[in-house]
């Protein structure tokens, strides 16, 4: 019989750990909170805006969210077009409610993961550990993108739909877990397939990562699922193709057959990989030893469909299959969490804490710079400061001159942002699939920016798109400058064309 002396203090350990956990997540997650407030702009922010702007306007026709064109649109999801009716019924500006989306998607991660973990480990202190773990367990350098939830990336990217989508995509697989033991209703795996496909709708990406998630949880499943449960799950999957197949912005599938714009894009995602994600290897050792004890353990399989994916993208160039990234990642990172409380051997739990411990120091350091979105730079150590990121300044500077619809000349930086106030850019800041045209904008672009245009090309081009307004460019007779913004680029007006 184990002395009530050893008993109680494997309890006060216990409390203790669960203390720290929960304390460390929660100052970590009041970051966040306050990175939210101020939500600085970077990367896709601008995109997402102009999504909602253009729902605000109309919920059922909206077009094109970057240029003047009646284009469909795969940022048109359901989670957008709930925001943009949320935006018209209420009237609060764009980005009061991209704060709000960045709030909602920030719950539902954590309790996505805090679901998740459940089902893994009992232990209390095992979920606030798991989002230490998927915060900070990356690399010694900061991986910005999309989908990918490290606290520095996600202090830019927790208003985009892929935050709402991940944090979907933790319950989905919670959830799922949860149907496959219990053998649930009809009604459940109907309401899983419907938030499998309301994921992939939302964050294509994330949708990706969510469905491979999926193929692990089953894969996984003790006890495996009989005649009856199987049939629940193709009714469920049926539902969710459904709602793929029916939705009305966009056509999904489409998606499938395009890629080679986006490949050139994500080829960085295969380089500095160590620097990047070295941390989570602690997570692999972790699957190892999960593996050990059982040969179809879900996180193993996870990791192991995620980085087959994620290599043979590096292997034939199809780089933008390195978005699935996080497949590998987000299971490497939870094991590492569970295993601190489930591993076999209190010797063994001790020293993986310890190094679990020391790893999650070195990733808080190495993302330290995201104190500067809510702490005055000279406030901080140099050491700190050094990490900082400085978002992007933003072209609020144009509205008082650039109204709804009108159309503005820029070039891709500024077309990156400028639709997010409600005008439209001659060619999309960002690669668009559905726009048929969009190598013939922007060749035009460029050739208005070109050095070498005549005032007739020029005049051609703002002609054929109806241009109101240029940002940069060269002055000519065509234009008169109005403005200027705090970047020293000058807005002019078209006064011929």
């Amino acid at each position: 019989m184990e002395p009530t002396a050893d008993r109680s203090g494997a309890a006060s350990a216990a409390v203790a750990w669960t203390a720290v956990a929960w304390t460390a997540a929660g100052a970590l997650l009041l970051l966040l909170a306050l990175v939210i407030v101020r939500l600085p702009w970077a990367g896709d922010l601008g995109m997402h805006a102009a999504t909602i702007e253009r729902l605000r306007h109309s919920l059922t026709a909206p077009g094109n969210p970057l240029v003047d064109a009646d284009t469909p649109s795969p940022y048109y999801s359901p989670w957008t077009v709930l925001l943009g009716a949320f935006a018209k019924v209420t009237g609060l500006g764009t980005f009061t409610v991209l704060r709000i989306a960045a709030a909602v998607g920030l719950i539902l991660l954590v309790t996505g993961v805090w679901r998740f973990v459940r089902t893994l480990s009992a232990h209390r202190a095992a979920p606030a550990v798991a989002v230490l773990c998927v915060l900070l367990l990356w690399g010694t350098e900061r991986f910005d993108w999309s989908g990918f939830p490290g606290l520095g990336s996600l202090a830019l990217t927790v208003a985009y739909p892929s935050t709402f989508a991940l944090g979907l995509a933790f319950h989905l697989w919670a959830g799922l877990r949860g149907a496959l033991r219990t053998a649930a209703s009809w009604w459940v795996f109907l309401g899983l397939g419907l938030l499998w496909a309301v994921v992939l709708l939302s964050h294509q990406f994330s949708g990706v990562v969510a469905t491979i998630g999926v193929l692990a949880m089953l894969a996984g499943a003790r006890p495996w699922p009989g005649e009856a449960v199987w049939l629940r799950l193709a009714a469920g999957l049926a539902l969710g193709v459904a709602l793929l197949n029916e939705w009305p912005y966009y056509f999904f599938f489409r998606l499938l057959t395009t890629g080679g714009g986006l490949d050139a894009i994500h080829q960085s995602l295969y380089r500095q990989l160590l620097p990047h994600v070295g941390l989570a290897l602690l997570g692999v050792v972790a699957l190892a030893l999960r593996w050990r004890r059982d040969r179809r353990d879900p996180l193993v399989i996870f990791f192991a469909i995620g980085a087959v994916v994620f290599a043979a993208g590096g292997v034939t160039g199809h780089y933008a299959w390195g978005r699935v990234l996080p497949a590998a990642l987000i299971p490497a990172q939870v094991a590492a969490a569970v295993e601190v409380f489930e591993a076999r051997g209190v010797a063994v739990r001790r020293a993986f804490g310890g190094v679990l411990c020391g790893a999650l120091a070195v990733g808080m350091f190495s993302q330290s710079g995201t104190l500067g979105y809510v702490v005055p730079l000279r406030a901080l150590p140099s050491v700190v400061a050094e990490k900082y990121r400085a978002p992007w300044v933003g072209y609020r500077w144009v509205v008082p001159w650039v109204r709804y619809g009108d159309v503005v000349m820029a070039q891709t930086f500024p077309a990156r942002q400028i639709p997010a106030y409600g005008g439209y850019t001659v060619a999309p800041g960002y690669p668009d699939v559905f726009l048929a045209d969009e190598g013939v904008r922007g060749r035009d672009r460029d050739l208005y920016y070109s050095p070498s245009a005549s005032d007739a090309e020029r005049g051609r081009v703002l002609r054929e798109y109806g241009v109101r307004w240029v940002v940069g460019g060269p002055v000519w007779g065509g234009v008169r400058a109005v403005a200027t913004g705090p970047q020293g680029l000058v807005l002019y007006e078209v006064v011929r064309g």
